[in-house]
């Protein structure tokens, strides 16, 4: 008659061996492919931080902007004003690029002096 233990609720048989499993340490495990979430883009466009220096009326302009698009039901940040007066400034062609930049008041770059 076999003799057999009971170890936590399971019973094994003296005459039957359990072989232990043992890794191979040397060879690594193979990664998982990491699959593309839905919904999402695939890469992020990596952001600057800056500031610059306006006239109050440039300033005083964002704030109009920012009315307006408010009015047609869209909230708009000023760095979204910026940079889509940026995009629209690209589309132009050289003269009307010309005529845009001629028109802007010439300031003095860095921080204003504090009063």
């Amino acid at each position: 008659m076999t003799e057999e233990k009971s170890v936590a609720g399971k019973t094994a048989s003296k005459k039957t061996p359990v072989a232990v499993k043992k890794e191979n340490k040397s060879a690594p495990a193979p990664k998982a492919e990491k699959k593309p979430k839905k919904g999402k883009v695939e890469s992020k466009e990596k952001v600057v931080r800056d500031s610059f220096t306006m006239p109050q009326t440039d300033y005083d302009l964002i704030a109009e902007l920012k009315q307006a698009a408010l009015e047609h039901g869209q909230h708009l940040k000023k760095s979204e004003i910026l940079r889509a007066g940026l995009h629209a400034l690209a589309k132009l062609n050289t003269t009307q690029f010309k005529l845009a930049i001629s028109s802007l008041e010439k300031i003095k770059t860095g921080r204003p002096k504090k009063a």
